[in-house]
């Protein structure tokens, strides 16, 4: 699927990571409960593209790791 192997780039990877990021700095930001909520999940973005895996990949039947989807053929 072309998500999953956007996603597993090194260009879907960045975007994963600044999503992340921004997340988290907004839900700091607003230091409130709704907030931490929003900065936890902004972690999980963040840690996906750290660790090169894809957590949506294997909904579309794909690897779960980046470099599996990467080498991927169907």
């Amino acid at each position: 699927m072309k998500f999953s192997q956007f996603m597993a780039s090194s260009m879907g990877r960045i975007l994963r990571v600044i999503a992340g990021a921004v997340l988290i700095g907004i839900g700091i930001s607003m230091k409130s409960t709704s907030g931490y909520v929003i900065a936890v999940i902004g972690a999980l973005p963040l840690l996906a593209g750290v660790f090169d895996v894809c957590v949506f990949a294997p909904l579309f039947h794909m690897p779960f790791t980046g470099k599996k989807i990467r080498s991927y053929k169907k």
